[in-house]
């Protein structure tokens, strides 16, 4: 917990009692690689921030073909944030890509959260607008940004993605073929 109990301090100002009892409310909870963290079809009431692993969300589209949407990595919190804060259900498929642990936020934390603590609308405000950069500047990529410039930047986003996701939700992500991304890294690999 001490990676989390680092980043929150960081986000907000947070008294020891107010920081000891929000993490009353969380814990600790290790995912195996391929296990489902959130599903579509339900409200999602937890929101997590990832201490080790790596996870993926999907969307599944009308034809039943599975898109990568997302990637998300160490001292990260994910959820499907706006069905959260909706109560709706989601439409997205949490998935840890390799064994995973997060620090788990049930609904109870974030609701005392903004109850009690002196920040805690602070801390939902710094989340939501994190998600909100990361989706606008995920938008811009695909639509402004030629498949080989998407590629060519993935790992400013994700460091070392290419060692720990499969190939294929990497081309998923990027919007590709898995083909047309072997052609991409050939390219790449000419260039050295």
């Amino acid at each position: 917990m001490e990676q989390f109990i680092q980043v929150i301090s960081q986000m907000i100002q947070i008294s020891e009692s107010e920081l000891n009892e929000f993490l009353n409310y969380c814990y600790v909870k290790t995912f195996k690689r391929n296990e489902v963290l959130s599903q579509p079809d339900f409200v999602p009431n937890e929101v997590f921030f990832i201490v080790l692993g790596i996870l993926r969300v999907t969307i599944t589209d009308r034809e039943g073909i599975e898109h990568t949407v997302h990637f998300a990595l160490e001292n990260q919190f994910i959820a499907d944030y706006s069905s959260f804060m909706l109560r709706q259900p989601s439409l997205y498929t949490l998935q840890a890509i390799e064994e995973t642990q997060v620090v788990v936020l049930p609904r109870s934390a974030i609701d005392w959260g903004y109850q009690h603590l002196r920040q805690g609308d602070k801390l939902g405000r710094l989340i939501a607008e994190y998600y909100f950069i990361y989706q606008d500047n995920r938008i811009k990529n695909l639509y402004a940004r030629t498949p080989k410039e998407r590629y060519d930047t993935i790992t400013e986003v994700f460091p070392n993605i290419h060692n720990r996701v499969p190939q294929h939700m990497i081309a998923s992500y990027l919007g590709i073929t898995s083909v047309h991304l072997s052609r991409l890294k050939k390219l790449d690999f000419k260039k050295v």
